[in-house]
């Protein structure tokens, strides 16, 4: 008879949508030392907490955005914290060739050595309006940086993430990619794509790898994106970015092995 499976070892074909991260799950402070993680958008928001974060707990961090200034900021904030020196790598993931991809994870391997997770968590919200209405221009660009980009990422990063004993890939997903809103057009069909996305790999990595691979929907946070899309919304009513950060803790932490094809609700 075949062993049962625990909601511990999830199949990705058995996915979990929604849930949350175990109500017991309190991050070791050296949770993650030893590890190097890349994390995209990290110069602001919630990429720069989860950067922060990540470093507290004992990574080594690679802090990918296109925002120099933004990123020495976050560069300079970790090592005054006392964490492990990061990397920082200014790149611009609307570019569309798919050789500047391999070059960056060409620089990574050879500065680092090594990389056991990968938050993609840089994204654009784009316009809001009916589909009808909405730019091409700026739907192209939306998909590509919020999709393409990611796809690209990870195809160039996976021999890396292959080498590490306990590998994690986490996507991030939103509110509007798991059910269909009027007005959030290419934005609500990245992500959408997104969390197919994350299906598809982690099923092709099941039985074929030790990395697992799923989303987080940080819900509505207090940061420049929610801002935009809420103009009218009283920003302290969410809570900050720092607030959030168990679930990104522990989709990098070894204790969520065996977790794979699951879409986490960070609040």
């Amino acid at each position: 008879m075949p062993e049962q499976q625990t909601p511990e070892h999830q199949s990705p074909d058995q996915q979990t949508v929604g849930i949350a991260v175990p109500g017991g799950y309190q991050a070791d402070p050296a949770a993650l030392a030893g590890k190097t993680i890349l994390v995209t958008g990290a110069s602001d928001g919630i990429g720069r907490s989860a950067a922060v974060s990540y470093a507290a707990h004992g990574a080594t961090v690679v802090l990918l955005a296109r925002n120099v200034e933004r990123l020495e900021s976050v560069y300079d904030a970790i090592e005054a914290a006392g964490g492990p020196q990061p990397a920082a790598i200014p790149f611009d993931l609307a570019q569309d060739t798919e050789e500047a991809f391999i070059a960056l994870a060409g620089v990574i391997e050879e500065q680092l050595g090594r990389l056991d997770g990968l938050l993609l968590n840089a994204g654009v919200l784009g316009q809001r309006r009916p589909l009808e209405q909405s730019a091409w221009n700026d739907w192209r660009d939306v998909i590509h940086l919020n999709v393409h980009s990611q796809f690209l990422l990870v195809k160039s990063l996976m021999p890396l993430l292959r080498e590490a004993p306990k590998a994690s890939v986490v996507f991030t997903s939103s509110g509007v990619g798991r059910t269909g809103r009027a007005y959030w057009g290419a934005y609500a069909v990245s992500k959408f794509a997104t969390e197919g996305m994350m299906q598809v790999l982690a099923s092709e990595m099941e039985n074929t790898s030790d990395i697992r691979v799923n989303c987080i929907n940080p819900g509505a946070t207090n940061t420049a994106m929610r801002r935009a899309a809420y103009p009218a919304e009283e920003p302290g009513s969410n809570p900050s970015p720092e607030e959030i950060m168990r679930s990104y803790l522990y989709l990098m932490d070894d204790v969520s092995a065996g977790r794979s094809g699951c879409s986490f609700n960070a609040q």
